[in-house]
This record gives structure tokens, sequence and C-alpha cells, in this order.
């Protein structure tokens, strides 16, 4: 069970190295999305003051810390060991490696839909809702800021890390949309402690913040909040269509172009519009696998499962 959850962790981990993609997705997908916000939710003042009366033992059952502790170690070595790779993927394979994360997406909203209990037209509005929320999100430009303050960047880890745990909508992409993209990692490269600790101060009080609201909504209002989810994560759709104009490019810390503003086109005018090979085959084997990956993960899952079952019975 520990390195299956470590497996999911470094899943996560690879997902928010890939700009346009959630954490948040893959934990949805992988079914530990409920359990990560409870868990999150858990680590408050109540919390610090059970460790003071009655030890560290209870404190770390109550903020479930084994599954956090397994989880966050898997998604840090992801990112650790696999950011180079995937981005020379993005940057050498793009059309194949976008069109495999929207099979996934694309079989996972449908696995969402199949488990919503009663198709309401208020479910309906929201999952519509949502749809609308991560379209206009992931085709929003950059908004200009000369000289973002500690405030700022404050403010923007708060907002960026709300977007990590929500599927559909990426951290990175909050960030270039904000214009802080650039300048938050100028601030990793030269080790800018004071952007980084404001930075990190609103990461850390967005996610525990926003992670109880959530979970306090798949509590109370479970269709509804998936209706929601599910449709973020359609709407991602819109940034991870493979075939691309780019209209704008911002530069990162180590000096290479990133795009910053880009236009769907159809696979058929990708040509004629930016000179490159469309790679419609590439691209549609590898949207039918990221489609067969979620069945094949859910029966592995499954059997797994029911040894640890039979396994615990004998």
């Amino acid at each position: 069970m520990r390195i299956s959850l470590f497996f999911k962790g470094a899943a996560m981990g690879a997902a928010d190295v890939v700009p346009g993609v959630s954490g948040g997705t893959v934990a949805l997908i992988t079914g530990i999305y409920a359990e990560l916000l409870v868990s999150l939710g858990r680590l408050n003042p109540a919390a610090l003051r059970l460790w003071y009366r009655q030890g560290f033992r209870a404190f770390w059952s109550q903020i479930n810390g084994a599954f956090l502790l397994t989880l966050f170690a898997g998604i840090l070595a992801s990112v650790l060991s696999l950011a180079q790779l995937i981005s020379y993927l993005l940057a050498s394979h793009p059309i194949p490696v976008w069109s495999f994360f929207m099979g996934l997406i694309l079989i996972s909203a449908a696995r969402l839909c199949q488990s919503l209990k009663k198709l309401s037209p208020t479910v309906v509005v929201l999952g519509m809702a949502g749809f609308a929320v991560a379209w206009e999100l992931s085709a929003a430009g950059a908004i200009s800021l000369p000289d973002p303050t500690l405030p700022v960047f404050f403010a923007a880890g708060a907002v960026a890390i709300c977007a990590m745990i929500l599927p559909g909508i990426s951290g990175s992409a909050i960030l270039l949309m904000l214009g802080l993209y650039a300048p938050v990692l100028a601030a990793v490269k030269s080790f800018d402690l004071p952007v980084l600790l404001v930075f990190c101060s609103g990461c850390a009080l967005g996610l525990l913040a926003f992670s109880r609201l959530l979970a306090w909504l798949l509590e109370r209002a479970q269709d509804l909040c998936m209706a929601f989810l599910t449709g973020l994560m359609l709407g991602s759709i819109n940034r991870l269509w493979p075939w691309k104009l780019t209209l704008e490019w911002t530069i990162d810390s180590n000096g290479a172009s990133v795009p910053v503003m880009q236009h769907n086109i159809a696979p058929w005018h990708f040509l004629e519009l930016t000179g490159g090979d469309s790679q419609w085959a590439m691209a549609l084997l590898m949207i039918g696998v990221g489609l067969l990956l979620v069945p094949m993960l859910e029966r592995v899952g499954q059997r797994l499962a029911d040894r640890e079952v039979k396994s615990s019975a004998g």
C-alpha cells in the first residue's frame, strides 16, 4: 500500500512539472483526492494542541501523517528526478505528450461522470461552470506587473497552490497568467530568500485553507463538487490541445523560451501555419494510450486490494 501511494505521489509530482497539468488531476484519477484534502485539513492548531497534550504519536495519527509523508516523498522524488525528462519530452515531442494527457483527462472525466449519483440541473450547471472557468483561465494571457512586491508574491503563492490541488488548473499556468512565472523562477535561481520565504508562506496558507474548504464541500455536497471538478478537468483540454500556434513567449531562469500565449489550431492547418509535422497518427495513438491507462490502473489497483484483503484474512 505504501509503495502504491508513493508512486501515486510520483505521478502527482510529474504532473506538477508539466505546465498546464495539475497534480490535483492525478490525485482525483488515482482515488486519493478526498483523503488528501481531509488529511491536509487536519493540519491545524487543534492538531498542535493534541501534540502538546497527548504526544507526537497522537498528533501523527490525527493528521494521517504516514499517508502525507509517503505521498509527499513521492511528489518530491518525482519533481527532483523527472523534471528534466519531462521538460525534454515536452520540448522535443510536444504533440505526443500533450495527446497522451488529453486522452488521460477525457477518460478520467468520463469515469467521474459515472460516479455521480444523480444528474440534476444544478449538477449540469456546475459542471458547465467548471468547464468555463478552466477554459477561460487556460486561454487567458499574462497580466503585466512591472515590479511585484512581497505581498504580491505572497498572494501569488496562495493562488497558485490552490490551482495545483484543483483538477484541470495548473499552478504554473496561473503564475504565467499573473506575469509572475519568470520572477518566481528568477528568485529560485538566485536564491532570493525574502521572496522565496514569502512565496512559500503564501503557498502554505493557501494549501491549508483551501484544502479544508474543498474537503468540507466534498463531504456536504459531493455530487455538486465532483460535477464542478469534472468540468474543470474537461475545460483544461483547451490547454492540453496538442496543435498550437505560439503568439507570445517569455524567458525562463535557464534562458529558454517558454510560450505564454498560444492559439489552438486544427491538425490539418499545423504544417501551413507552423511549418512542422502534425504527427496526427502518433497523436491518435497516444490519445488511445491515455484512454486505456486509467482502466488498466483501476484493474491493477483492484487486484492489489484483493490480495491485501486475502493476506489479512489469512
